[in-house]
């Protein structure tokens, strides 16, 4: 396996980092999941425009600029022969030595990429199937809109989750509904989608615009605003969101049943929305056989 560090490509077992790179001390710096379906990227510029929207928002530097970046993670997916899968590319702020909460001059404008691929099947089953969630409360910082590479508040949920035997946390603040630990979350009442506002509150996740585009798109309502806990155990439909993800139902919250404990029609008609905007892109997706 090869992976990116910086603009070569080196064997897996030899790429290494610094224990005084801030990224790994303070987790200082900025990551993004891209999606390859049929050897091909999928809503790569969307990814890579808020990358370098993150590292704005902390005054990192980008060391390479989005044609050179695209270059770059081509020859990282071509090397590693990768068809269906995800690319994990992450830009630290670099070596400080000593250690020190202070950023110096010379390590604030440009910092150091790493990058890896690896082959990730669609999981269509999931898609349909789906999981279940249980609600934890948002103990994270007040800048979820930066995809930092610092997401302890993160995995603590969704291993709370995992250890109730559940696939996601759903996430509120006072009883506010933001997101899950590893994914977007919406829900579906009276034939309307809600999901909250892409504030500082949550990570304005790239399969998220690409869900509302094609909902809106099919004349399906939608409203970008917040709903609270009560509202969400209402619903008829709950499903969720990520790159691997793509839309997959939420069939029960804290052990009670979702939609009767199965995939909605909506949800059903709103990833069937999603999957052609993959294929125009990305080409005819390779169909799974039933179980």
């Amino acid at each position: 396996m090869k992976v990116l560090v910086n603009d070569k490509l080196v064997d897996r077992s030899k790429a290494a980092v610094d224990i005084e790179d801030r990224g790994y001390q303070f987790g200082d710096g900025v990551y993004e999941v891209i999606r390859l379906y049929n050897k091909k990227f999928f809503t790569f510029e969307e990814h890579i425009d808020r990358l370098f929207a993150s590292a704005a928002k902390i005054e990192l530097g980008i060391p390479y600029s989005k044609e050179k970046l695209r270059e770059l993670l081509e020859n990282l997916v071509k090397e590693n022969d990768i068809d269906t899968g995800n690319v994990y590319l992450q830009v630290s702020r670099g070596v400080q030595q000593p250690r020190n909460h202070i950023i110096p001059d010379d390590l604030a404008l440009v910092g150091i990429l790493t990058a890896s691929a690896q082959e990730v099947p669609r999981n269509p089953h999931l898609f349909e199937d789906g999981g279940t969630a249980i609600i934890e409360p948002d103990t994270r910082w007040l800048h979820c809109d930066i995809k930092s590479i610092s997401l302890l508040g993160n995995v603590l949920a969704k291993n709370r989750a995992h250890r109730a035997g559940a696939m996601e946390a759903i996430l509120h603040r006072d009883g506010e509904v933001t997101e899950c630990s590893a994914s977007n979350v919406y829900m579906i009442k009276d034939g309307e989608v809600f999901t909250h506002p892409a504030d500082n509150l949550i990570l304005n996740g790239i399969t998220r615009q690409g869900i509302l585009k094609a909902i809106r798109a099919n004349g399906i309502p939608v409203k970008e605003e917040a709903f609270t806990i009560e509202d969400l155990k209402e619903a008829d439909e709950v499903f969720i969101s990520s790159v691997t993800l793509e839309v997959t139902p939420i069939t029960a919250i804290d052990g009670v049943p979702v939609c009767e404990g199965k995939r909605g029609a909506i949800t059903a008609k709103i990833h069937e929305h999603f999957v052609d905007l993959i294929v125009e892109q990305c080409g005819e997706l390779e169909t799974v056989p039933e179980q």
